[in-house]
């Protein structure tokens, strides 16, 4: 760590006058923006410190657990300069991450102009030195700043689905998600509610019964990635989901440091485990290409096929197939997106539920009302998943409040005007959601107000995965709580981001197992 600190330092000695010249260039833009405009004004806001804006006070705010705080601070500072708001608080701001300039819009509203403009006045962002030749998820990361961190966590599932070659567009992106989303719609999910079921039985026989205290954090990564291995690949070996998952974990870890690309640096080991992991994924297509072609020359049934053969057999509407390449290269993303998203999320739900007893009763109420509904052996299907409404608004609520990724970065195709103020083109923009109690009542009839709930994104760039993370928390929610209640170890840990939202100490739980179901 101190020889990464000492190559940072020199490269930002080097750099430091590098971007002084491009903070003058942009303030000589935005100068002539406002000879032109000279009517508007940018919202109101501060770029920070030289470099690296304001990112370290976000960071700080994220590693404490409250996020929110960098955005409500700012929200209440500018209210007086936000004459064209008629709330007690500003509804947009400017600050500086990344390195960038960026408008921060921070209401319901604001989230409605983004999506509803996607692609007209936005697009999708990601920093400029982003290289798509990069090994690291086949996408490059910010090099040398602790902001890197922020990037990561608010992009991740843009990323992923995004081209992973160098033709990387939009229009490409969009080519992928027509493959991508009818795998992962209601329809085609709802005949996989069983397998799920089935492989969070085995997890909890294995690793949770007959245990007195379980660190949360490491068995649902476990559970998580073994269930998107069997999903997404087929495989349940675990000797073979446990090679998979150990570069994964040297992944994971080289998003939070510093990505300097020297031998023995965590960046150096994320990128050759990215490597290898494509290189093993890009081995199983090949070879569940012969396989498929031999079922297809045997006429067998391909009705039910995991996301790997889809990739494989499907056509694009110009008639092209995925090349092995590619499908490797998604399915990397695809792996690292719904395991670190969904894990995170569980996590966060069972906290809650440790919290909130009378939360926990309720849910519980309810999952033991479908379970006394099966039969002995009978495994969950999709009309149970549709019984588990109030156990879904909990999870919403948790989502709400504990968003694995707190906003996404969008960029201005040319100058438009939000609330009264200038957005100029190339400006970056940043919305971010607004927590208050927690309430799942909230999440009842027509739900809260629209735009208010955007934890998957929204308009064409909603995440494709909703979902598939939806029928995961469920069954896995349904089969927990009718077997335990639990406690925290340590009644005052929290989630919080380091850059990813996760426990401070792993969240060890002491485990209550029910009695017996049938007196429940």
């Amino acid at each position: 760590m101190e020889m990464e600190m000492l190559i940072l330092s020199v490269l930002v000695l080097f750099v430091s006058l590098y971007y002084l010249f491009r903070m003058l260039n942009r303030n000589a833009s935005k100068n002539e923006v406002h000879h032109h405009n000279h009517q508007l004004q940018l919202p109101p806001g501060s770029s920070g410190w030289p470099i690296i804006g304001e990112g370290l006070a976000f960071l700080i705010t994220a590693k404490r657990g409250v996020p929110e705080k960098f955005i409500g601070e700012r929200r209440i500072k500018y209210s007086s300069s936000d004459s064209k708001s008629s709330s007690s608080s500003c509804k947009v701001f400017t600050t500086s991450l990344l390195r960038e300039s960026m408008a921060v819009l921070c209401t319901a509203a604001g989230n409605k102009f983004l999506f509803s403009n996607e692609n007209k006045l936005v697009k999708s962002w990601w920093p400029a030195n982003i290289d798509t030749r990069d090994p690291l998820l086949a996408q490059n990361l910010p090099w040398a700043t602790a902001q890197v961190a922020i990037y990561v966590a608010t992009s991740l599932i843009d990323t992923v689905f995004a081209s992973s070659n160098k033709t990387n567009t939009a229009e490409e992106s969009i080519r992928h998600r027509k493959v991508l989303s009818p795998f992962l719609s209601p329809d085609s999910l709802r005949k996989y509610v069983g397998t799920m079921d089935t492989v969070t039985k085995r997890h909890l026989d294995l690793f949770w019964s007959d245990q007195k205290q379980v660190k949360v954090l490491a068995l649902t990564k476990m559970h998580t990635f073994t269930l998107v291995c069997k999903i997404f690949l087929n495989v349940e070996d675990l000797a073979v989901i446990a090679k998979l998952e150990e570069p994964i974990q040297h992944i994971a870890a080289g998003f939070i440091s510093l990505p300097i690309n020297l031998p023995g640096t965590a960046f150096n080991r994320a990128i050759q485990a990215s490597k290898q992991v494509r290189k093993d994924l890009e081995n199983m297509v090949k070879q569940r290409r012969i396989d498929l072609d031999l079922s297809v020359a045997a006429d067998e049934d391909n009705n039910n096929h995991d996301l790997m053969s889809k990739l494989l057999l499907e056509r694009y509407s110009d008639g092209q197939q995925m090349k092995e390449t590619d499908i490797a290269n998604k399915l990397n993303g695809l792996l690292i997106a719904a395991y670190d998203n969904v894990f995170i999320t569980l996590c966060s739900i069972i906290m809650y539920l440790s919290e909130l007893p009378t939360v926990y009763d309720a849910v519980l109420k309810e999952q033991m009302e479908i379970a006394d509904s099966k039969a002995e052996g009978e495994l969950l299907n999709w009309e149970d998943i549709q019984k588990m409404k109030y156990t879904w608004n909990v999870a919403c609520e948790v989502l709400r409040l504990e968003p694995p990724n707190p906003g996404t970065f969008r960029e201005a195709m040319t100058d438009f005007v939000y609330e009264g103020y200038l957005i100029p083109k190339g400006m970056k923009v940043w919305y971010f959601p607004d927590p208050k109690k927690f309430d799942p009542s909230r999440f009842d009839g027509g739900g809260p107000a629209p735009f208010s709930y955007v934890p998957f994104g929204g308009g064409p760039r909603m995440c494709p995965g909703r979902e598939y993370a939806r029928f995961t928390i469920l069954v896995f929610m349904h089969n927990l709580v009718t077997r335990f209640r639990w406690e925290k170890v340590f009644p005052k840990e929290k989630m919080v981001m380091t850059p990813f939202l996760l426990p401070t100490k792993g969240l060890p739980v002491r485990l209550y197992p029910h009695p017996s179901t049938s007196s429940l």
